[in-house]
């Protein structure tokens, strides 16, 4: 069905679109996807709303799918504040109450569709198939070939200033469902017991916040591309440039409210951030300035440094050989373009691993090891792609001081020689391995040097650059096999779970459909740890969550007959080592 609006939406028949969403939205089917991916699925699902409701048995599941109808009665949400990362200021989280999650899940099933067939090329937030990764590489294959200027950019509160009016009339859906998206948007919000109005803006923490963010911010790219096609931009050798390729010289890429603008001439740009605070009055937005700058990829602009940072990334341009050389062996460009983790973001990585180090100074070494261990390969997984290596090993550097300390400081009557053997031990040609002393399987922590550029090659010679997702292509379009392979392909994937995802092909091998961009994967044992199997490869395999749990449930009847075969075997033994006779009816014996 969703397909389905995707194609009627691209072809722009809007009375099927609308005809098929009311259909989708009254769907029994649709109604239980919803409640499951709310109440089962989400990181969130234990997090409680205005109503104190944080956890629902099977029957009170199937209770809210007959309840998940579109009205006008919605309840406030319930405010809570999170801290911002490597800052001493919160970011207001709007939590709604379960049934308003779920009824949202369900209206968010409806208009995506719709809207991936409308989303610009370059938004690449928020949105099915699409990551941080995609809008780097297209920031990449925008100046590979030549510098230019910067604008960028940031929204100031975006998700509390949004126009309401301004939403309404660009989301243009039918009345039933305007009103209920209405209500939500003047529900208000419970902080400290006290009730908020809302009359600008959507409180983060629902479900469809990030769409109607996304909607709120549509036509962006769009209307750059139209203003730039008006200005009269000549190239050098002072000749206008056509119309096609005035459109085309000028670059926005968007995640979310983080944007940058990318062109050659500085009047350009300068003239794109007039357009861009113009454009953003109409929805109650505007600039942030102390998130604003203009600069340049290669060279210093003013009193600028060149390069910026995007998502976490410092992209930036550095001088190589000369100009338009035909000597320089295939360099003829004369720079380079250098995509590195931002400083910012190694120092809040940093201050996170040594926080975590600081809470465990009295645990054990594998209680520490298996905190650190997410952290570390979550954070060398998103920048496997950039240049990493001298981030990498400084990090690694830095990070075996730290533990060192911690050794040290856990064991002050004793000596360094002492605490190196304790906590540091040889794998492989690595003296300096922190790791538990468990001779048969030690528990280690993963080092950053491991996910290096180079360390990737040598172990996988096929490891090639990020591939941006093609055009304006989505997960609703039909292509399947298109997106489950990408998806085992990206960097944020751990090894594992894309080994397996390649083996099965795509499918989960307990319900035999195809793995989806929001689906949750797990993996699971074929044959379970507590029936004897073993961890590796042949004994993996990987199923959607719910699957999973359905699989669990068989697996008790597997452990208990093999318990029970255990307990029969050493009752054997032990009668057998006493040399007593071994009776028909001792088997049945409890």
């Amino acid at each position: 069905m969703q397909k389905r609006i995707y194609k009627a939406s691209r072809r722009g028949d809007v009375k099927l679109v609308r005809r098929l969403q009311k259909l989708l939205i009254k769907s029994w089917s649709a109604k239980c996807l919803a409640v499951r991916r709310v109440t089962q699925e989400n990181q969130g699902r234990k997090t409680a709303g205005v109503d104190g409701i944080k956890s629902l048995t099977p029957k009170q599941r199937l209770t809210l799918i007959n309840k998940l109808t579109l009205g006008s009665k919605v309840a406030p949400t319930r405010r809570v504040w999170i801290p911002k990362p490597g800052k001493e200021e919160k970011r207001p989280l709007g939590i709604p109450t379960i049934k308003d999650r779920a009824l949202q899940g369900l209206v968010k099933l409806v208009l995506e569709p719709e809207w991936e067939a409308r989303f610009e090329p370059n938004s690449h937030g928020f949105r099915p198939g699409r990551s941080c990764h995609d809008a780097i590489e297209a920031i990449f294959n925008s100046i590979r070939i030549q510098p230019k200027y910067v604008l960028d950019a940031d929204i100031s509160k975006c998700f509390d200033r949004i126009n309401h009016k301004q939403l309404l009339r660009k989301l243009n859906t039918f009345p039933t469902l305007r009103r209920q998206i209405r209500a939500w948007l003047n529900a208000g919000v419970v902080d400290n017991n006290k009730l908020f109005p809302t009359s600008e803006g959507k409180p983060q923490g629902g479900t469809l916040s990030p769409l109607l963010a996304n909607i709120a911010l549509h036509g962006m790219e769009t209307y750059i591309k139209e203003q730039v096609g008006k200005m009269v931009i000549k190239d050098n050798n002072d000749v206008k440039i056509s119309l096609t390729k005035r459109k085309q010289s000028v670059s926005l890429i968007r995640y979310a409210d983080d944007f940058v603008i990318l062109h050659k001439d500085i009047t350009v740009v300068q003239r794109c951030s007039e357009l861009i605070s113009e454009w953003l009055n109409d929805m109650g937005l505007e600039l942030k300035p102390s998130k604003t700058r203009l600069t340049h990829t290669l060279n210093r602009h003013e009193k600028e440094k060149p390069g910026f940072d995007f998502l976490g990334f410092h992209v930036q341009q550095f001088p190589v050989g000369k100009y338009n050389s035909g000597t320089n062996k295939g360099k003829k460009l004369g720079f380079k373009t250098i995509i590195t983790p931002s400083k910012e973001s190694q120092k809040r990585h940093y201050n996170k691993l040594v926080e975590v180090i600081d809470k465990h100074k009295s645990a054990t070494q594998v209680s520490l090891i298996a905190h650190l261990n997410p952290i570390i390969r979550g954070w060398c997984n998103y920048f496997s792609n950039a240049v990493n290596s001298a981030v990498f090993s400084r990090l690694t550097h830095l990070l075996f001081w730290k533990l060192y300390r911690w050794g040290l400081h856990r064991h002050q009557n004793k000596g360094k020689k002492w605490v190196k053997s304790k906590y540091f031990h040889r794998i492989g040609d690595n003296n300096w391995v922190f790791s538990s002393r468990q001779y048969d399987n030690p528990f280690i922590l993963v080092s950053h040097r491991d996910f290096t550029s180079e360390s990737k090659t040598k172990k996988d010679k096929t490891s090639r650059r990020f591939v941006k997702v093609k055009g304006d292509a989505s997960p609703y379009n039909g292509d399947l096999i298109y997106w489950s392979s990408r998806m085992g392909r990206h960097p944020e994937m751990p090894t594992r779970t894309a080994s397996l995802l390649k083996k099965q092909k795509g499918k989960c091998k307990w319900c035999e459909l195809i793995f989806r961009e929001n689906d949750a994967i797990e993996i699971d044992h074929i044959i379970p740890t507590a029936a004897g199997g073993k961890d590796e490869y042949k004994n993996l395999q990987l199923l959607h969550g719910h699957c999973h749990d359905e699989k669990s449930k068989s697996d008790l009847r597997i452990i208990d007959d093999y318990q029970r075969q255990k307990r029969i075997t050493e009752l054997y033994r032990w009668f057998n080592k006493l040399n007593w006779t071994w009776k028909e009816d001792i088997p049945n014996m409890t």
